[in-house]
């Protein structure tokens, strides 16, 4: 997605307000952004504390900041300062993490983001967002723009299908219709399992719904959802997150709190640590969320 990212920020470089941090990364994808910015493209050095605070100090003077790094780095690292820094004094900077979930897998667990939007949204005054696709991240970067609320956005790959013609962006989607049980899959990962799903019998086949926007006091589940949820009486919530403070967790007492009593299956990260490390795909299957391990969970395969 960050080609597309470039593509977005470049049409938003003509504001004389605007700056774009980097933590010495982007080589060979951001060359355009910052030929576009010149002197307000800024490359903060392998010193992404500093580079949150200096963001949160362009903010606090009326700049529209973007703080851009892969993502352990631009949340896990300056925590501390997004918490104090950023959140805290209620300033709108826009942080973007490349490589969510198990983007950079084959760098091992210190390079693993799947815990990522759990612990942002612990803080206050800010939002997370989680692009499913390349073509969502040009709606994306404008309402995370538009926010009056700090912002984390999460990047990873779009995987959707070939030839798949992908919707409108929006909150919350229904990617595939059918009769059974709703599947909600946060961000990329729904679009890896939309060719297994739409394969299914019309009886059985999951309605397949993709989140793109987090917290749900923002962004609570359509009512459609809520009929399936309800009719139903059971879901499958699958994300590439850790299992506490994830999505699943989010909604399970979301749907408590107004009265919805169904059983939840959530399928989630497993582990930052294995025995072996390997691509994205490879780690994806390790916990169980590749489209045939979902399947076998629901007992559809």
């Amino acid at each position: 997605m960050r080609k597309q990212l470039c593509d977005s920020l470049v049409e938003r470089a003509n504001s004389p307000k605007m700056a774009f941090l980097t933590g010495d990364l982007g080589f060979m994808a951001l060359e355009p952004l910052r030929d576009a910015m010149g002197a307000r493209f800024i490359n903060a050095g392998v010193a992404e504390q500093n580079m949150v605070s200096v963001a949160a100090a362009m903010a606090r003077q009326g700049w529209e900041t973007w703080a851009y790094s892969i993502a352990p780095f631009c949340y896990a690292r300056p925590f501390e300062q997004i918490r104090n820094d950023v959140t805290f004094h209620k300033l709108p900077v826009r942080l973007i993490g490349n490589g969510g979930g198990y983007g950079y897998g084959v760098m091992g667990p210190t390079h693993h983001a799947i815990e990522d939007y759990g612990i942002l949204l612990t803080l206050p005054n800010i939002c997370a967002f989680v692009p499913a696709f390349d073509e969502d991240v040009s709606a994306v970067i404008a309402r995370a723009g538009a926010s009056p609320l700090a912002a984390y956005i999460r990047l990873g790959r779009g995987e959707a299908p070939k030839g798949y013609e992908v919707p409108a962006y929006a909150p919350w989607r229904q990617l595939v219709i059918g009769k059974g049980m709703p599947i909600i899959a946060v961000g990329p990962l729904a679009g890896t399992y939309i060719e297994a799903i739409s394969a299914l019998p019309d009886a059985i086949r999951p309605n397949l719904w993709v989140l793109g926007e987090l917290p749900l006091s923002l962004n609570a589940p359509p009512k459609a959802l809520m009929q399936q949820i309800e009719e139903a009486g059971k879901l499958c919530v699958v994300e590439e997150h850790v299992a506490r403070g994830s999505f699943g967790s989010e909604l399970a007492l979301h749907l408590l709190s107004n009265g919805v009593f169904a059983k939840l299956h959530h399928l989630h990260a497993k582990a930052h640590h294995y025995p072996r490390y390997g691509s994205q795909r490879y780690l994806r299957e390790a916990s169980g969320l590749d489209p045939k391990s979902l399947l076998g969970s629901l007992g559809l395969a």
